[in-house]
């Protein structure tokens, strides 16, 4: 139970990034800390204590197995997280060319 709190509260911290920050990459960062979590919470619901792996042959009686599915579904979302963050990156790149800053205000001011 402790670390579905400990991911939750690394959500909220990357939550917190994203709201309190008006630097653009700090963002991005907190919205990395937010995707974490959710990697590390869908990982944990997959986990069976003294689970084994579910590959089945002759010698393997019923018992507790780990679902392979959010194992998966984490490498997948590892990938398109992956290429999210590079396009958010490649944004903030062109944000800082175009207006010489990566502060949202200052931009948000330079607009036009």
């Amino acid at each position: 139970m402790i670390l579905y709190l400990l991911c939750f509260l690394l959500f909220l911290i990357g939550l917190y990034g994203v709201i309190t920050r008006r630097n653009v990459i700090k963002i991005v960062i907190g919205l990395v800390f937010m995707e974490f979590s959710v990697f590390l919470l869908l990982v944990l619901v997959g986990y069976v204590e003294g689970g084994e792996a579910p590959i089945l042959d002759e010698t393997i009686v019923s018992g507790p197995f780990v679902d392979p599915l959010p194992q998966a579904m984490v490498l997948t979302a590892i990938v398109i997280g992956l290429a999210s963050n590079a396009m958010l990156l490649a944004i903030a790149i062109r944000l800082y060319k175009k207006y010489g800053t990566f502060d949202i205000r200052k931009i948000n001011e330079l607009k036009g």
